[in-house]
């Protein structure tokens, strides 16, 4: 058994906000994600435009040079639009920063997840909605979205599994994660192996149980498939 030397705690308390990093980033990512994928098949040009340049950025730039832009560029940003308007010094902290750019970073994967479910709806269940006299909001609710997730949950749970080893990146910019906790720890004991590996266990037991839950989701929404009449 791994003896944290009295640390164990700290890393458990760690632990605790990188999954409530997690899923604020997961909650965010999706509102992006279908923001994106809609506007990818918006009849409106610049929209697509748009959409499209929004995933050609997060393709392009590294997770860990976005984040840093965000923390530190953000910030900046933030604190002159304050300035011009008479306010006091805006601080963004770690966690809002990192959900933000995480969020904003998964957001794109999520686009290209929700515009291929989107696609997989067929196009006449769309149009006999129309047909009954459903606006574009009520049929976006009560036809588009219920089936495009049952398309939708695979590359979801996909994204999501990623996004939560992705949160070790948090840890830069001084987020307390178990990550920083376990390199603090590991600074003091000089067991650096003894503190990444209990932080790969949590890791692994987190996407473990992840993994059943997306499996299980993905059971509950395929119900009914396949059956006669």
């Amino acid at each position: 058994m791994l003896d944290l030397k009295g640390y164990g705690p700290a890393i458990l308390e760690g632990a605790v906000l990188t999954i409530e990093a997690a899923l604020a980033s997961l909650v965010l990512s999706l509102l992006f994600g279908l923001l994106g994928a809609l506007a990818k098949l918006a009849p409106l040009r610049p929209l697509r435009l748009l959409a499209a340049a929004y995933t050609t950025l997060i393709r392009g730039v590294p997770e860990l040079v976005l984040m840093l832009l965000v923390f530190f560029g953000g910030q900046m940003l933030m604190n002159e639009l304050a300035a011009q308007m008479g306010w006091g010094h805006v601080d963004v902290g770690p966690f809002a920063a990192g959900v933000l750019t995480l969020g904003f970073i998964y957001g794109a994967y999520m686009a290209e997840t929700f515009r291929g479910a989107i696609l997989a709806v067929p196009k006449g269940q769309l149009e006999a909605a129309r047909a009954f006299g459903m606006g574009p909001l009520l049929v976006l609710r009560r036809i588009l979205i219920p089936q495009m997730l049952r398309h939708a949950l695979p590359g979801v749970g996909n994204n999501w599994l990623v996004l939560l080893k992705a949160t070790a990146l948090l840890s830069v910019i001084g987020l307390e994660d178990m990550v920083r906790k376990a390199a603090l720890a590991a600074g003091a004991t000089r067991q650096p192996f003894t503190f990444y590996f209990a932080v790969a266990l949590v890791f692994l037991a987190l996407t473990t149980v992840s993994t059943l839950l997306l499996a299980a989701a993905e059971r509950w929404a395929r119900r009914g498939e396949g059956r006669g009449p």
